[in-house]
């Protein structure tokens, strides 16, 4: 069987390569290929495509619940309802749609392994066995659970108003590390393991660096080593650390002098501990309750990639010595709390790229956060920068770390193959089998051959939101978060990461945009936080 499916395997990245295109030459707009001057990235947790947009844009509507109504006209888009998927499934449950009533859950297993077993090589049949967790209401095939309209009903609207992807797949398979270091570099190597944790044990690869050797691939959580809020922290002391040695966006952008930073909630720090350390001990309830009490406080430091970085880090989470200087190359090195963007964005100071991490209990991540709790902050990012000077070229871009281990039916392209030690279960390649994600070849990513990055990985939403974005339109165009990547180096001219990076393959975003119409000014969707619903438009 294994033979079969690896023949099955090369033919789907022979097609995947002939199916992603290079990101097109514009006329240059004032020192930007587009009329795009800032883009946002709003970046959240955990979440498959299925799991917000299985059955887009037919919404149950019952009694009681926030009412969703499709445009007429609304595109077609590569769902669960669409595939015949909901009732005939091949998993061992069927789909089943969460209500409102029920927005937090729990978290669902997403290893790098095990996600890899639930494709199945691409029968995408293992979900509840490999990935379900047991909730409490929804029961042991709860990964086969899909919100609606009802209660996504913000990020149903955005996809009316403006453009969405159906075919966006994270870079690789696994939890939020390699997502966030894909954002920002397109690629999960050159990772280093710390040898001691925070409280003086000696760490282990395990689970952390691909085929648990003490360099290589990041295929798990490892907290950053440039960062002193993993040691301050009281639940992080038996974590491991990595730190990562490449380029990122951050070069590419300060080299070209281009203004841009990490947002992230409760980065700022709220004191040192006895070594002059800062600690970050910020916290928030939301429906979840507390998220001190469920994770780790409003700051998770291995969603932040940048600190992975030494050349990128703020270790001591320093304020920026000015709001005008935010954006800038100051003692902050580009790193900053969720706050600062927000008084950046009222002073006239918003950077060309700003990147949004909600503090966790607002990011989406089903255990501690929820969707509810999310759109209030999505929706707050967005608003705020509708109703500023500088909407007019904005382009905000909503996209997810890793999918949570939440069911989506569709496989992506495998891009890049990977071989590890089949004897070596707990965090191996698992695709077609124990150890085998495909043959790597040095001609698969530019840079040679880097084991432990298989990918692409599950499917994820993708929205656009800007008044450049096409109007309720849904974009085949295979891309990943590398993807985004591509785009911020194609706008500003910043040339390729390099060093095995998939920027250098990945998919064009510009088929979400028409940059055809010529002195545009509005196109806003002002949207009520907690219900999703329009409280004003002009995007028509």
């Amino acid at each position: 069987m294994h033979h079969c499916l690896t023949k099955a395997l090369a033919a789907v990245t022979a097609a995947a390569i002939t199916l992603l295109p290079a990101a097109p030459a514009f006329a240059d707009q004032g020192g930007t290929a587009t009329p795009i001057k800032h883009v946002v990235v709003i970046f959240q947790e955990n979440v498959s495509f299925d799991h917000y947009f299985g059955t887009y844009p037919h919404a149950a509507n019952l009694a009681g619940e926030t009412p969703f109504a499709a445009k007429e006209g609304t595109p077609s888009a590569n769902t669960l309802e669409a595939a015949g998927l909901l009732t005939n499934n091949p998993n061992k449950a069927n789909p089943f749609r969460i209500p409102p009533s029920v927005p937090v859950t729990c978290d669902e297993d997403h290893n790098y392994n095990d996600e890899q077993a639930a494709f199945d090589g691409g029968l995408m049949d293992k979900f509840v066995e490999k990935l379900s967790c047991n909730d409490k209401v929804l029961g042991p095939a709860s990964t086969m659970g899909y919100y609606d309209g009802n209660t996504l009903t913000a990020f149903w609207n955005y996809a009316q108003h403006f453009a969405m992807s159906d075919n966006s797949y994270s870079t690789t398979f696994g939890p939020s590390t390699p997502g966030a270091l894909s954002l920002i570099s397109g690629n999960t190597s050159g990772a280093t393991l710390l040898p001691l944790r925070p409280n003086g044990t000696a760490a282990s690869p395990n689970g952390n660096i691909f085929d648990g050797l003490t360099t290589g691939a990041v295929v798990g959580d490892p907290r950053p080593g440039f960062d002193d809020c993993v040691v301050t922290n009281p639940k992080l002391q038996t974590t491991s650390m990595v730190t990562v040695a490449g380029k990122n966006v951050g070069d590419l952008l300060n080299a070209k002098g281009i203004t841009w930073g990490w947002f992230q909630g409760g980065f700022a720090p709220t004191g040192v501990d006895a070594s002059g350390r800062a600690v970050c001990g910020s916290h928030h309830a939301g429906l979840a309750g507390d998220d001190f009490a469920t994770t780790v406080g409003d700051y998770i430091p291995h969603h932040e990639p940048f600190e992975y970085y030494a050349q990128t880090t703020n270790q001591h989470h320093l304020r920026p010595s000015s709001v005008a200087n935010i954006g800038q190359s100051d003692q902050a090195n580009h790193q900053y709390d969720v706050t600062d963007f927000f008084d950046a964005l009222k002073t006239g100071h918003l950077p060309a790229v700003s990147y949004v991490k909600a503090g966790a209990y607002q990011d989406g991540h089903a255990g501690y956060s929820d969707p509810i709790d999310e759109q209030i902050f999505v929706v707050g990012v967005i608003n705020a920068l509708m109703q500023s000077k500088d909407w007019k070229d904005t382009a905000v871009i909503i996209a997810y770390d890793d999918s949570d281990g939440w069911y989506d039916h569709q496989m992506g392209p495998i891009v890049m193959q990977s071989h590890g030690n089949p004897t070596d279960t707990r965090f191996d390649d698992q695709l077609l089998g124990p150890g085998n994600c495909g043959t790597p070849k040095a001609s698969d990513v530019a840079g040679g051959t880097q084991n432990g990055r298989c990918g692409y990985g599950p499917r994820q939403p993708f929205v656009v939101v800007s008044p450049w974005a096409k109007r309720n339109y849904v974009d085949h165009t295979v891309t990943d978060l590398s993807s985004i990547l591509r785009f911020i180096e194609d706008n500003w001219n910043l040339g390729r990461i390099g060093g095995g990076s998939v920027d250098a393959i990945a998919g064009s975003l510009t088929g979400m945009f028409d940059f055809d119409e010529h002195g545009r000014q509005g196109r806003t969707l002002i949207l009520d936080p907690q219900t999703g619903t329009v409280l004003g438009s002009d995007s028509e």
